[in-house]
């Protein structure tokens, strides 16, 4: 059931996040890069998982132009916002804890518009 929901939540993401412009990266490939960090974002006081930080490595990597970045926070956001539990202070950590630099924090209140 729990994973039935999972995917139910990704196919969401995806769908709520079809993206006009030209970004390489897709909702898709957000949602698959971050689903090994669910289980942590819920209860962070586990450590973090070699697949999440995997996952948060590659998207930084897929997310190369502005435009990039700017999809990548819009999924994000939208991610978080449609998973209930989420840990936000485990999020806005999870990039530095990754060894991953992103110029904006995981949060609702971020304004992706903004991100460069």
């Amino acid at each position: 059931m729990e994973r039935s929901m999972k995917m139910a939540i990704i196919v969401g993401v995806v769908l709520m996040c079809m993206v006009v412009g030209e970004a390489a990266i897709t909702c898709g490939a957000v949602a698959s890069s971050v689903a090994p960090c669910i289980p942590y974002l819920k209860n962070p006081s586990s450590g973090v998982p070699a697949a999440c930080c995997n996952g948060i490595r590659s998207l930084n990597s897929q997310a190369s132009t502005s435009v990039d970045r700017r999809t990548a926070c819009t999924c994000l956001k939208s991610a978080a916002s449609s998973i209930p539990g989420i840990n936000f202070n485990a999020a806005s950590s999870l990039p530095s804890q990754c060894g991953v630099r992103i110029p904006y924090k995981i949060s609702p209140s971020t304004d992706c518009n903004k991100v460069n």
